[in-house]
């Protein structure tokens, strides 16, 4: 049977990617199980309790047959697993000998019954013992022998192995039954939806990915169903891979054996997540530009340099046209910076100018 579904499957493949949409490959929607159900012992059918067609749960009783043998042998059991009346009488015994046994040790104090007498009733308590235990153990055997009686009654009852529908009935009352099945139950909730998929798109179809099924029926043209199972052997003789789907089927109102037409979800990348970086805009300098200007302007005046050169040394003095010279690149390099600021200012500012040293030229 699974060898003419698989046939069919490929037909309908076969048919729906010659008349269809490229990316539609045909699928068979079938029952999620479908078990051939017998009987456990070999005996003659009783009474068949459903049809076909008929919704099952599971543990539900499908079929029956006559088991009048193992109902006797199940009352008989429960009498003896009820009756104590041997372990009431064992009791009764033990402390009957229990008490003798009292007696004869305060008469072996006084010296009116020998040694003997008493070995006597020492063993006596024992037996009386040991066939209290006997009857308890007898007891639970009763009551083991009840529970076989019971499962041997309960095999000769069909039960569904599962929720579902009956597809077939194969026997009816009066013939004998030993391993053929009675009857046949599909479970169709959910629903189970086989695609052939071609080679070429292996690996672009994996398990939890949804999946669009389409059928001729006017009220379930489109239905949602989730991938599976993927087969990762590839068939060469057909250069294709089966797909399994899941398609649910709460209120039982699709029905199994329906040809159909799938189209699969493309799944899309995930985005590459980059690390949130906070960015924080510049803070303008507490101190503007001009102002800067102005303390570098003061700051150079304070140079020796600068006092040589405000008082206006004769210019052979080597010393003084040194020092200008130390100015003028202090400044070049403070105007450098100040230009670098103005682009991108920083948070703070710090200009630190070294003295200048008075170099004497010869």
């Amino acid at each position: 049977m699974k060898t003419k579904a698989m046939s069919l499957l490929m037909v309908v493949t076969l048919g729906c990617a010659h008349n269809s949409h490229a990316e539609s490959l045909g699928c068979l929607i079938e029952p999620d199980r479908v078990a051939d159900v017998g009987s456990q012992a070999v005996g003659v059918l009783e009474q068949i309790k459903v049809e076909r067609g008929d919704v099952v749960i599971a543990g539900q009783v499908l079929a029956r047959l006559s088991a009048q043998v193992e109902r006797a042998s199940l009352n008989v059991a429960q009498t003896k697993s009820t009756a104590d009346a041997e372990y009431k009488q064992a009791v009764a015994a033990s402390v009957l000998a229990q008490r003798k046994l009292e007696r004869t040790r305060d008469l072996l104090k006084k010296d009116f019954v020998s040694d003997q007498a008493l070995d006597q009733a020492e063993a006596e308590a024992q037996v009386a013992e040991q066939r209290v235990a006997q009857a308890r153990e007898s007891q639970r055997v009763a009551v083991r022998e009840f529970h076989l009686s019971s499962a041997q009654l309960e095999q000769r009852d069909v039960r569904s192995p599962f929720a579902g529908i009956v597809m077939e009935r194969y026997r009816t009352e009066g013939e004998r039954v030993e391993r053929e099945p009675l009857v046949r139950v599909a479970r169709v909730d959910p629903l189970r939806v086989e695609a052939i998929v071609p080679a070429a798109q292996f690996g672009s179809i994996q398990a939890g990915q949804m999946a669009l099924v389409k059928t001729d029926l006017p009220n379930f043209a489109g239905l949602n169903a989730q991938v599976t199972l993927v087969d990762r052997v590839i068939d060469p003789a057909s250069n294709t891979f089966r797909v399994r789907m899941m398609l649910p089927n709460p209120e039982r109102r699709i029905p199994a054996g329906l040809r159909c037409r799938v189209e699969f979800t493309s799944i899309k990348p995930a985005a590459a997540t980059l690390p949130s970086v906070k960015v924080t805009p510049p803070t303008k300098s507490t101190v503007a530009i001009s102002e800067l200007k102005t303390q570098m302007s003061l700051l150079a005046q304070s140079l020796p340099g600068a006092r040589v050169f405000e008082k206006l040394q004769p210019a052979k003095d080597r010393v003084a046209v040194k020092s200008y010279l130390l100015l003028r690149q202090a400044r070049l390099n403070m105007t450098k910076r100040l230009t670098m600021l103005s682009v991108t200012p920083a948070p703070q500012v710090v200009v630190a100018m070294a003295e200048p040293r008075i170099v004497s030229m010869r």
